[in-house]
């Protein structure tokens, strides 16, 4: 009886799958078609995904959980998207890091990662064309901005297109598992910061000194492969790439530590629905100017999600502000905040409008 009730299940399941095949190519036809009709290099949109993703969200009825419903149609869509033309985006590497894992978060498996060793080399690879799209951090939960993209923003003319956020969670790895071998640990200076009453209470006999910077976690692992007495702190994938054995797994000091990642292109984003608007911008040092500035966004009713200060570097104790708004700079109420604030701020820079996660 269970047998028979067992082939009967796995009959519909192998119906259902042959469905699925046919559904899904007839997608990628559409888009294909979709392609040439648009006939235009951009083959990323954006807007149009995260507009797909909330509506399968809102139709899912289960068991499958949205998270998963968002991965698979994430998939999908990165499949089809490759079809219509290969899309290379670059981030920091090597083959590992959280930024790595942000990028197939966003895009999908079927695109070509370009792993750069530095953020700065992020955007040069963008603006250069060498990659269609950038993905870098811009701020953590625990320990905040992340002032070298902030710097970069600053200067670029690239446009800001999308939005990650990445629970982070760190695990030490190393050749052995023997915690009193290890004398040195490699990481990001981030990811120390994050650990660090896990390091304290739990490797003492390791000292501060001992503690050595690397320019992203896949390199600390890659780095702690080649020394029986190293261990580094990354991401789980990274052991699985430089052959590392976990010793422990979740050593974060906050549990829901959370990485945000900005993806970068040169296109504009049309507005989606739910969107967020960051910009940067500055007034003189006078009293009140940072009251003069986020007036507007008051008087017209614009919320805001962030505020950060940065060293301007061109005069000595001035300021540019980092600013998240809700809402797309098309929408009537950002349009007219942002063009009263315009003629109130000595600087403004708009990087973009991009769906919010």
């Amino acid at each position: 009886m269970v047998t028979e009730q067992l082939k009967q299940l796995r009959d519909e399941i192998d119906k259902i799958d042959s469905e699925i095949v046919k559904l899904v190519n007839k997608r990628a036809e559409f888009a294909q078609q979709i392609g040439f009709i648009k006939k235009s290099d951009i083959i990323y949109r954006p807007e149009r995904e995260a507009q797909i993703l909330e509506r399968v969200r809102r139709e899912n009825p289960g068991p499958l959980d949205d998270t998963r419903i968002t991965q698979l149609f994430t998939e999908i869509m990165s499949v089809c998207r490759a079809l219509e033309k290969p899309m290379t985006v670059a981030c920091l590497g090597p083959q590992g890091t959280f930024s790595e894992e942000a990028a197939i978060k966003r895009f999908g498996s079927a695109i070509t990662i370009l792993p750069c060793d530095t953020i700065d080399a992020v955007f040069r690879s963008v603006e250069s064309g060498h990659a269609g799209y950038g993905v870098v951090p811009v701020e953590n939960s625990t320990e905040g901005a992340v002032g070298r993209t902030l710097d970069l923003l600053l200067q670029t003319s690239l446009i800001v297109c999308g939005e990650i956020q990445l629970p982070v969670h760190q695990s030490l790895m190393a050749k052995q598992t023997d915690l009193a071998k290890i004398d040195k640990i490699y990481s990001h200076p981030q990811s120390f910061a994050q650990c660090h009453h896990w390091l304290q209470t739990t490797l003492p006999s390791v000292p501060g000194t001992a503690y050595i910077n690397s320019s992203s976690n896949a390199d600390a692992a890659r780095l702690a492969a080649q020394d029986e007495h190293a261990a580094a702190i990354a991401g789980k994938r990274a052991a699985d790439f430089y052959a590392l054995t976990i010793c422990a797994e979740n050593i974060e000091d906050d549990p829901k530590n959370t990485t945000r990642f900005l993806v970068l292109g040169t296109q504009k984003v049309s507005p989606s629905g739910k969107d967020k608007t960051s910009l940067i911008m500055s007034s003189g040092n006078y009293a009140g100017a940072i009251h003069k500035l986020l007036t507007p966004l008051a008087v017209h009713n614009v919320s805001m999600s962030r505020l950060e200060s940065r060293p301007s570097r061109t005069n000595l104790w001035q300021y540019v502000f980092f600013v998240d708004i809700e809402g797309h700079q098309k929408d009537k109420n950002v349009s007219d905040a942002l063009t009263e604030l315009n003629e109130k701020a000595t600087f403004l820079k708009i990087l973009g409008s991009y769906p919010a996660t």
